[in-house]
């Protein structure tokens, strides 16, 4: 059977290296790598959004790098328990016209006895700022 190490139960330390790969496959802006990271049958809230596997995964992921330029993500451990994760993140983008955002919110994780993401759960608020705002260049 696969595994995606380092599996839960989670230490501190795990729980951050789990947060640390999963900010450089998104900032890696490639759906694929990211989704292979998630079960088959995955569950998603993201905004008012439910994705649901690995394919609308990498659909939603496409579509959403279409739209959010020059992408960058931070995230930071929140808490941690047995299966389960909770992070802080902010990301910046700027979408077709120029304008640039920083996104803010917290994700909710749990993981199977594999390590991988089954279910992901993201509430974010997005500020308009100005370049000359961005912290995460």
């Amino acid at each position: 059977m696969e595994q995606k190490h380092p599996l839960p139960p989670f230490t501190a330390e795990t729980a951050q290296q789990k947060i640390q790969m999963a900010e450089n496959a998104w900032n890696s802006k490639n759906p694929q790598k990211v989704a292979m990271a998630y079960t088959i049958d995955s569950e998603w809230r993201n905004r008012d959004q439910f994705v649901n596997g690995r394919e609308e995964i990498e659909a939603f992921l496409q579509d959403k790098w279409k739209n959010e330029l020059d992408y960058k993500l931070k995230k930071e451990l929140w808490a941690f328990r047995e299966n389960r994760i909770a992070v802080r993140f902010e990301y910046e983008y700027r979408n077709a016209s120029g304008q640039w955002f920083r996104a803010y919110g917290n994700e909710n994780w749990e993981f199977d006895e594999n390590g991988f993401m089954q279910k992901r759960f993201a509430s974010i608020n997005d500020l308009e700022i100005q370049e000359k705002d961005r912290r995460l260049v």
